[in-house]
């Protein structure tokens, strides 16, 4: 179905707003737009705002608690369903006390359980509850895992469908939601979260031994954008509206890395338009954290390993600042339509790093990611595969390519039209659906509305339907190339031509010239002159973890057992997916040498990886 942007249905039912929500966020009514991956019924009964007052129990590692929800109920609503999982629920009453009935349904390994509770006129719910040990959102850390060694910490991850583990809620990204909380820690450790903090330091004193947080989100927003971290958390004010939450022992050193985030908000400000959020903080997490960052609004969380003192890795910190206008502000409507998020997110970044530190500097990141489009195409089956669509199945897209193929996708149509005509749409485009869900077709309608404008020549030029719905990659792909990573090829090509391994002097390689070199070496190569690179680079030594797990790879392929002791103390000491999941792949693949080693690594390793991680890698060495 095609339609024009301004004639989209959005659902905000007939009743008037309740409580917290003057104006509800619409949601979207269109058959694309319907979310598989939650059992909510929104077009019956929504979520408008959800508050949390909840204890953090770090002995038990549970959360315990309410959760009070304001619901918008079509005219004859009778029951509302949320998402659920593993919540042991004790009650669940209206706003006077009253008890309503509910019902947890069939559990799914997947989903959860749906709660399917009878309104009985309500049109504010409290359901008291606990989370389970195992909550796939929730990663509970003992002092010998954080950097302090003296308090424990907890921090959540949300996306996709985790929170449903933590707060009963419809977990659905097309389902804004404003929230508040109010959060009891064990004396001594700090609570944050993705909104405003309405509580100095310490915190408020809380029963014997406690103390209290609150926070509050006036904006709508995804549930999964809902974030918590408790730990023993210092924090430094970086600029006007900026910090960085850390431990102590990072605090120095994560300020230095991201010194430059101010003037990373004044270049998006100046590409797409103001920053909507107040705040921009971050949080630097354990070495645990699954992923290099998540976009939390008002606070991003950060993994550790991209602290490496020359910051070459902070375009990790553009690209989750990025996302604070596509994936927060403008939200993919289902999980079908992720590279909505990160195509769009990935493209913003590079104009980001462009703006501050140059077009070379840019196009050495856009020319990795093209290396890494083309890995992610072969290794999905090739350019029919249909894991190489940007639209489908949700989860479906593999590796990377939402984030890969979606960003030259927009770098294309920026070549075709011009940047400052594709500049000018991006922006009216951020301020159309500012706090709206959004899917491909509507993406779709959009663009042919406000910038092709029945251009036939310009329709067939850009392939829009060929990007969003086709399988591979469209021949009119720009790809943008580094005379940086050119250098880094001649290098690769003298040592692969039997140089030696002295010549390749790396000193001063940013992150990203290593990857290229490790990346393009043959992936098979002989003991003796893996142990001419090993010696010469220092490659198992290397203090950063994106050269480690690049050099690893390489190294379990060619089952090089002198890598071993450098492998088993990466995997034991990072826990970033991104890093890990790839030499647990290569080690099962290695056949009777890799896998005994695979599971006993992920045997010795596994507490401390965040639930979602660790799932991930469960399949993996049961070779699934």
């Amino acid at each position: 179905m095609r339609f024009l942007a301004s004639a989209l249905v959005l659902a905000t039912l007939s009743l008037p707003a309740v409580a917290q929500v003057a104006q509800p966020a619409p949601i979207l009514t269109t058959p694309e737009a319907k979310d598989v991956w939650t059992r909510a019924r929104p077009e019956v009964a929504r979520v408008t705002h959800v508050d949390l007052d909840l204890t953090a129990d770090f002995a038990a590692k549970a959360m315990r608690g309410t959760a009070t929800l304001d619901i918008l109920a079509a005219k004859g609503a009778r029951e509302i369903v949320l998402d659920t999982d593993d919540l042991a629920i004790t009650s669940v009453t209206d706003g006077r006390g009253r008890a309503l009935k509910y019902m947890v349904g069939a559990d799914d390994a997947e989903l959860g359980a749906p709660l399917t509770i009878q309104l009985n006129g309500a049109k504010r719910i409290v359901i008291r509850y606990a989370t389970a040990p195992g909550a796939s959102a929730l990663q509970w850390l003992s002092p010998e895992q954080t950097l302090g060694k003296r308090k424990p910490y907890l921090f959540s991850q949300g996306q996709p469908i985790n929170n449903r583990s933590w707060i009963p809620t419809q977990d659905s990204p097309g389902i804004r939601q404003t929230w508040s909380a109010k959060i009891t820690v064990p004396e001594g450790l700090v609570a944050v979260m993705s909104a405003e903090h309405l509580t100095k330091l310490p915190g408020e004193a809380g029963p014997k031994g406690m103390r209290t947080f609150r926070f509050r989100m006036t904006k709508p927003v995804p549930p999964y954008l809902i974030a918590l971290a408790v730990g023993d958390l210092k924090y430094r004010e970086l600029g006007p509206r900026t910090g960085v939450w850390t431990e102590a022992e990072m605090l120095d050193a994560a300020a230095r890395e991201f010194v430059d985030i101010e003037k990373m908000i004044d270049a998006a400000e100046a590409l797409y338009g103001p920053y909507r959020w107040g705040r921009y903080e971050m949080l630097v997490l354990p070495p645990s954290f699954p992923y290099g960052g998540m976009e939390n609004p008002m606070l991003t969380f950060l993994t550790p390993t991209i602290v490496t003192g020359d910051r070459s890795n902070t375009d990790v910190v553009a690209h989750e600042l990025a996302h604070s206008w596509s994936g927060n502000l403008v939200t993919n409507a289902t999980w079908s339509d992720s590279w909505l998020n990160e195509g769009f997110t990935t493209y913003f970044e590079n104009r980001i790093m462009e703006a501050l530190y140059g077009a070379e500097r840019a196009a050495m990141y856009s020319d990795l990611d093209w290396d890494g489009l083309q890995r992610d195409i072969g290794l999905a089956g090739g350019k029919d595969a249909p894991a190489t669509r940007l639209h489908g199945e949700p989860g479906a897209t593999y590796g990377q390519l939402d984030y890969f193929k979606g960003s030259v996708f927009l770098r294309t149509i920026e070549r075709t039209v011009g940047r400052a005509r594709f500049d000018a749409y991006l922006k009216s485009y951020f301020d159309r659906h500012a706090f709206q869900p959004q899917t491909t077709a509507g993406f779709l309608a959009d663009i042919r509305a406000n910038l092709i404008k029945g251009d036939a020549a310009l329709e067939a030029k850009l392939q829009l339907d060929r990007w969003a719905y086709g399988a591979g990659l469209p021949e009119n792909a720009v790809h943008v190339t580094s005379a940086t990573l050119a250098a880094v090829d001649a290098k690769l090509a003298a040592f692969k031509a039997g140089g030696p391994a002295s010549a390749v002097r790396p000193d001063g390689w940013s992150t990203q010239e290593w990857q290229r070199f490790l990346n393009g070496l043959p992936r098979q190569m002989s003991a003796a002159r893996l142990k001419e690179l090993d010696e010469t680079l220092g490659l198992s030594a290397s203090g950063n973890a994106y050269v480690r797990s690049a050099w690893l790879d390489l190294a379990i392929g060619n089952r090089y057992e002198p890598a071993l002791p450098s492998l088993r103390q990466f995997v034991t000491s990072v826990g970033r997916g991104l890093l890990i999941r790839p030499l647990y792949t290569r080690l099962m693949e290695q056949g009777e040498w890799g896998r005994p080693k695979a599971r006993a690594l992920f045997a010795e390793a596994r507490a401390g990886y965040h639930p979602s991680t660790a799932a991930g890698i469960e399949k993996i060495v049961a070779g699934e």
